[in-house]
């Protein structure tokens, strides 16, 4: 099965541990990556959830980033702003059942702020939402 098959069968949470999922996913949908100019690395990198307006603080450890105009013909929304530098840090394509985030959700540097994005996952794999 190809990464683009997989996706709307499968519910998808792609993060840095599953980075390249993730990456592969936004190919198949025909997205492109940039290289970053000195790349996010280290811990409190302050991320905006779009959908809860929550201010999370992440671990990060990436050089490249997602050109969001580059995804066009799906449903592709963005779910996460890195305050620093306006770039994207996730996504979600509702009709495919997946979600991308740079940063590190499992890494936890400010007290458990990205732990949400499990339990989206989790209702995504029951069908609750997307």
């Amino acid at each position: 099965m190809k990464a683009g098959e997989a996706c709307g069968i499968f519910a998808v949470f792609g993060s840095p541990d599953a980075a390249r999922l993730s990456y592969l996913a936004l190919f198949a949908l025909g997205g492109r990556t940039y290289k970053l100019k000195f790349g996010h690395h280290g811990s409190n990198h302050p991320v905006k959830d779009l959908a809860t307006g929550r201010i999370e603080i992440t671990a990060q450890n990436h050089g490249f980033c997602v050109d969001a105009d580059s995804l066009t013909g799906h449903d592709v929304k963005l779910t996460h702003l890195n305050l620093n530098d306006q770039t994207v840090e996730g996504l979600c394509v509702p009709d495919l059942k997946a979600f991308s985030v740079q940063f590190h959700p499992e890494a936890g540097p400010g007290p458990h702020d990205a732990r949400g994005l499990f339990g989206r996952f989790v209702e995504t794999m029951r069908g609750e939402s997307s």
